[in-house]
């Protein structure tokens, strides 16, 4: 493939000489392996292999989809922004592991001792490299000299936050004794309780930058026709999972119940429906599979919360107004949700393809009206010129044709 291609010609000309599917594929395999790495040290320093766990399940969709579009449009900066969040999240797993061995189960004199706790704030990569690929997608070009402005603001503001963190982080190599959390963070960080006073204001104008590149997109998107279009439904579809998803893992994060917490880590480990989604969009694999995704997606979920509803609710009713016992009331409760799961989604189903997957929907109403004319069909040509115009409308193929074996006496 020649690096140059039309599609994703988004780096500039210096690097695009840098960037190749070799390069792409040293980057990604180095980003697992560095996981691979970190996994034994995290259990020498009696950290939650869960962790570790959601860590890989983080990782795994950056570093992959980074390495696709990296070989498969090395000049489309996007797989790069992928490759770069997959590299940033190991090393801050694997310097936090080794900080807190170096420094909370007294090894000191490990190497690199100290740029290993400065560097467990690579994590920052994610949330600052994550708008990015909004402006780029899907071509990897800056749309106009406007959104360029936009772009160099947001990189000014990401710059000054990494440089407010780096400057943090100069205590892990000048003092002379290093303290760090149970995170391998420098405890020093904390220390004076002080907030820099343009810290709100740097994320006031990182977030309106962010969005308004969003909001972008959306307008793009209600023009757009086509593959851009199904691309950009991709995106959004991608961006609200992981919006959601961040949501329900901020409410649920600090409970100190177990279910809610592992809510709480499904509900972040909804940031990979963003690496995904681009990956889709840019190299179009199964471009138009989104909306039966998101119908399949918004189904399931009614259902689910039907379902619950259906079960705490005659849990209640069979405990507490009929005198039942406990057990026998789960059980009837269980019976019922199973009992309701299949003609509940079946409805549920209909109701969700007429909104999200129209053309679904309209080819099967066509599909159940042939059916219906088709008990009524007297002559062969009729049935043979109905179930043609069908096909072409429900399936739209490039050519359609009936062969009828005819029948020897």
């Amino acid at each position: 493939m020649a690096v140059g291609s039309a599609e994703g010609a988004g780096l500039p000309s210096n690097l695009a000489r840098l960037a190749s599917p070799r390069t792409a594929t040293v980057i990604g395999v180095s980003a697992l392996l560095l996981w691979a790495v970190g996994v034994p040290l995290s259990i020498a320093t009696s950290h939650q292999f869960s962790g570790d766990v959601g860590v890989f399940v983080l990782l795994v969709p950056f570093a992959v989809v980074g390495l696709l579009i990296g070989r498969r449009r090395p000049t489309n900066p996007v797989g790069w922004i992928m490759l770069g969040v997959a590299a940033a999240i190991s090393v801050s797993t694997d310097a936090s592991s080794y900080a807190v061995l170096a420094y909370r189960m007294g090894h000191p004199g490990l190497p690199l001792a100290r740029l290993a706790v400065a560097l467990t704030q690579s994590w920052i990569a994610l949330p600052l490299l994550l708008p990015l690929p909004v402006l780029l997608f899907p071509t990897g070009r800056i749309p106009s000299r406007r959104w360029r402005a936009t772009l160099w603001v947001y990189v000014a503001v990401c710059v000054t936050l990494v440089i407010g963190f780096a400057t943090k982080d100069v205590a892990a190599f000048t003092d002379k004794t290093v303290h760090v959390d149970s995170s391998g963070e420098l405890v020093t960080l904390g220390r004076n309780g002080k907030t820099n006073p343009a810290l709100p204001v740097l994320l006031l104008v990182f977030a309106l930058i962010s969005i308004s590149w969003v909001v972008r997109q959306i307008v793009a998107y209600r023009r757009a026709t086509g593959d851009l279009r199904e691309q950009l439904k991709w995106l959004m579809s991608g961006g609200a999972t992981a919006i959601i998803g961040l949501a329900l893992a901020a409410v649920l994060g600090s409970s100190s119940n177990a279910t809610m917490q592992v809510l709480s880590l499904v509900g972040f480990l909804g940031v990979v429906a963003v690496p995904v989604a681009l990956g889709v969009g840019i190299l179009k694999y199964r471009l138009y599979d989104i909306d039966r995704i998101v119908s399949r997606t918004v189904a399931y979920a009614v259902v689910t919360g039907l379902l619950v509803g259906v079960y705490v609710g005659m849990i209640a009713l069979t405990t507490r107004v009929i005198p039942l016992s406990s057990s026998v009331g789960v059980a009837a409760s269980t019976l019922a949700a199973v009992a309701l799961f299949t003609p509940l989604r079946r409805r549920v189903q209909q109701r969700v393809d007429r909104r999200f997957n129209r053309a679904s929907y309209d080819s099967a109403a066509m599909v159940s009206a042939f059916t219906s004319r088709l008990r009524d069909a007297m002559q062969l040509e009729t049935v043979r010129a109905d179930l043609l115009t069908v096909v072409n409308t429900a399936v739209e193929p490039r050519h359609a044709a009936l062969w009828i074996r005819p029948i020897n006496h």
